[in-house]
């Protein structure tokens, strides 16, 4: 697979993805409820299908996800 790095983005084939660090509100089986400025009112559920999560520990998340997702959800 083919991957190019630039401006902090990551194309991996035809999908771009990108890492952020939010905080988790809320987690399902399923989803996790994230915000990116630790209030809830912002928060946003991801399909933990379409993610990848390390836990940063104390509720803070590390997320790798598609570009078009972030920017969907209003994260970048």
């Amino acid at each position: 697979m083919d991957t190019l790095r630039k401006n902090g983005w990551v194309k991996m084939g035809k999908i771009e993805i990108t890492d952020i660090t939010v905080q988790l509100h809320h987690e399902t089986d399923k989803a996790v409820l994230v915000s990116d400025d630790g209030n809830k009112i912002h928060a946003v559920w991801l399909p933990k299908s379409q993610i990848e999560i390390e836990d940063k520990g104390k509720g803070v998340l590390e997320i790798t996800l598609p570009i078009w997702i972030a920017k969907e959800k209003g994260l970048i």
